[in-house]
């Protein structure tokens, strides 16, 4: 398992979630495993761009909350350490009007001071919606 953080559950993830954007967009965590994490976000009004479909800034936000959270799980201390994001990009594959999509983030390289993460969202038939690599930089918190 990568993850670093004592009693990891969907609980706690939800709640580290519940300040800000992915709360607005009520991105929830659905499953952990040993070497990912998955969230779903529904396609809703404030999720939507003018013409009816997912905005790909929201499906961004859903990769970059993935990423984050997982980059914190993997800190060996979370009060001496944070993660921050460097870069991401998001390939728009498929458009979606309703539903949910749902984000499952996956390591790439977890080093000292970087991590690179791919993140795969696909709608409920598993059909690629977005696919999106996050760069998070690890930093001492002074």
């Amino acid at each position: 398992m990568i993850w670093n953080q004592k009693d990891l559950n969907l609980a706690t993830l939800n709640q580290m979630s519940r300040q800000g954007l992915a709360e607005h967009l009520e991105i929830e965590f659905t499953e952990i495993g040993e070497d990912f994490l998955i969230a779903k976000m529904p396609v809703k009004k404030e999720t939507r761009q003018p013409f009816g479909i997912l905005h790909g800034g929201a499906s961004v936000v859903l990769a970059e909350t993935l990423g984050s959270v997982a980059s914190i799980l993997c800190l060996e201390n979370i009060l001496k350490q944070t993660a921050v994001g460097l870069e991401i990009n998001a390939n728009h594959l498929k458009s979606i009007r309703e539903g949910f999509v749902f984000g499952k983030v996956s390591p790439i390289k977890i080093g000292r001071i970087i991590h690179v993460w791919q993140i795969n969202i696909v709608d409920k038939m598993e059909k690629p919606i977005c696919n999106s690599r996050l760069t998070v930089m690890i930093r001492d918190i002074k």
